[in-house]
């Protein structure tokens, strides 16, 4: 690229940052520090455990979390009536929708409970990995099974009041909101499928009808699944998760976790990092909730691995 060419490139980046909020601009800003410090770890990177939280509450199935300040917002499904697998698929699922309910945590640094918003509405009540803006929290709650439905939300981190954005045909698992292109990217139940739900300039979504077979992209990454997303800026989202695996045909399984970085664009991973960090249970840190921040030289990770009685692992480290 000519030397033009890269200060006007840069002279747009920098009217685009000007024109969202400060808080937007801030977690934008954090998310490209660290896709560029991420982009420096590989398998042999060393995470050092800096600090645990114990939370003092049920905290039934997490599912996403995001840290704004020294609060905690963490989504979870309480089943009350676990899905049954259908011996033949009816109606196209494979199994019925169960029964539950779909919370919002609100919690403090010292792992109390302060506010727990419910979500969602009857077959419904299944929240997914969630990301923060700078403005709202995005919040997807689907049926417990694939290929089904799905609402998606934004909450007000301050008032805890939510508001429903849109409705689509499938399960969304995990959704983020890409403020440069205007669109709030999601994907799908086991993250097979990409969506891209664009917004006009009232925040409203105008592909919401549009059929899943013309409008899902297929993810090309069979790694891991992904279970929580956050948007870097820049059309990159980094997307935790994990895989079964068996080393030999009648070795029992183990799940490895690993986190991603995904171009918004063309649907690809740009850079792939394994996370070799588990529970004393056997459990890999990025089974689901995660959040990442910057530190002064390197990153800190939070991860939030176990259900019912859960523990937020902290961890740091830094890239070559």
């Amino acid at each position: 690229m000519s030397a033009k060419r890269t200060v006007l490139a840069a002279a747009i980046a920098a009217l685009a940052m000007m024109a969202l909020s400060p808080a937007s601009a801030e977690t934008i800003a954090a998310g490209r520090t660290i896709s560029e410090r991420l982009k420096t770890f590989d398998r042999s990177t060393v995470w050092k455990p800096v600090e645990q939280i114990q939370l003092n509450f049920p905290t039934f199935h997490p599912q996403g979390m995001v840290k704004i300040g020294d609060v905690f917002y963490i989504t979870s499904v309480e089943i009350t009536k676990p899905t049954m697998k259908y011996e033949q698929p009816k109606d196209g699922y494979d199994r019925d929708t169960g029964e539950g309910r779909g919370h919002l945590f609100k919690v403090d640094a010292k792992g109390n409970l302060l506010e727990d918003l419910v979500l969602g509405e009857g077959s419904i009540y299944h929240p997914g990995g969630i990301d923060f803006d700078g403005t709202s929290i995005f919040v997807p709650v689907a049926e417990y099974r694939p290929n089904s439905a799905a609402i998606i939300y934004k909450v007000d981190p301050k008032t805890m009041k939510p508001q429903e954005v849109f409705r689509y045909r499938d399960h969304l698992g995990g959704v983020i909101h890409d403020t440069k292109d205007k669109t709030l990217n999601a994907v799908s139940w086991g993250s097979r499928r990409f969506y891209a739900f664009k917004l006009d300039g009232d925040g409203k979504v105008t592909n919401a009808d549009v059929e899943r077979q013309k409008l899902a992209k297929l993810n090309p990454s069979h790694y891991i699944d992904y279970q929580d997303c956050k948007y870097l800026g820049e059309s990159e989202m980094l997307c935790g998760g994990l895989t079964a695996y068996q080393i030999k045909k009648d070795s029992p399984k183990f799940s490895l976790g690993g986190l991603e970085i995904v171009n918004l664009t063309s649907n690809d991973p740009v850079y792939q990092v394994p996370v070799q960090l588990w529970t004393e249970s056997g459990l890999p840190m990025t089974q689901n909730p995660f959040w990442i921040e910057p530190t002064d030289k390197g990153l800190k990770a939070y991860f939030m691995p176990e259900d019912d009685k859960s523990t937020i692992y902290i961890y740091e480290a830094q890239g070559k």
